[in-house]
């Protein structure tokens, strides 16, 4: 995957003016950012095809990097808002997008993902442990019907605020509630990661 130098100056930007560097450099982890690069090519080879200029909404956004990610992919997308209930993360989120907010394609929005609603094509929730069984149904629930979904959790247990994380790949499967079109673990030293993409049990 080939990103744009530009943004990596945002990016660079954004870890600058960030009040808790060593915090925002989280986001570009070396578990982190190949997490995400999975996600995008997943998404590029099922969406081959597809002409249709996508909205995405991703929930626990963090500081966009999934974000700037997409952009820079081959998918054809449209516009990209990403929700976190951390305030700290949406100025941070719209410096590494600065490209795309500047193009009226990007916006960051503080929020409880499991009372917010954005409608569109693709809903993306790479941050399934952090949130209880309850507020996942919640924001489940609250999803457009015929969204596509791209879920990721963890079996990382050792961090508090991981709340919600999955024994295994099945775990999640079972966890998640969605109608799985696809699913697999990537294997990384502290943990293995899980997605699922799939479609609402309506």
């Amino acid at each position: 995957m080939k990103v744009e130098l530009d943004d990596i100056l945002f990016w660079m930007d954004a870890i600058r003016n960030s009040d808790d560097r060593y915090r925002t450099l989280e986001s570009f982890w070396k578990g982190q950012i190949k997490s995400k690069v999975w996600l995008v090519e997943k998404l590029e080879e099922m969406r081959s095809t597809s002409y249709k200029k996508l909205n995405i909404a991703v929930y626990g956004g963090w500081n966009g990097v999934l974000a700037s990610l997409l952009f820079n992919s081959k998918l054809p997308i449209e516009n990209i808002i990403s929700i976190d209930i951390d305030p700290t993360c949406k100025e941070i989120a719209k410096t590494v997008n600065m490209r795309q907010v500047m193009e009226g394609r990007f916006e960051s929005v503080t929020a409880d993902m499991t009372t917010y609603t954005a409608m569109a094509d693709i809903v993306i929730n790479t941050s399934c442990e952090h949130i209880t069984q309850e507020q996942y149904n919640s924001w489940l629930t609250n999803q457009p019907d015929d969204a596509l979904f791209v879920l990721q959790s963890n079996n990382y247990f050792e961090l508090d605020e991981h709340v919600r994380c999955s024994i295994d790949l099945e775990d999640f499967v079972r966890m998640s509630n969605v109608n799985t079109l696809w699913q697999d673990k990537m294997e990384l030293p502290k943990y293995n990661r899980f997605m699922i993409i799939g479609q609402k049990n309506v």
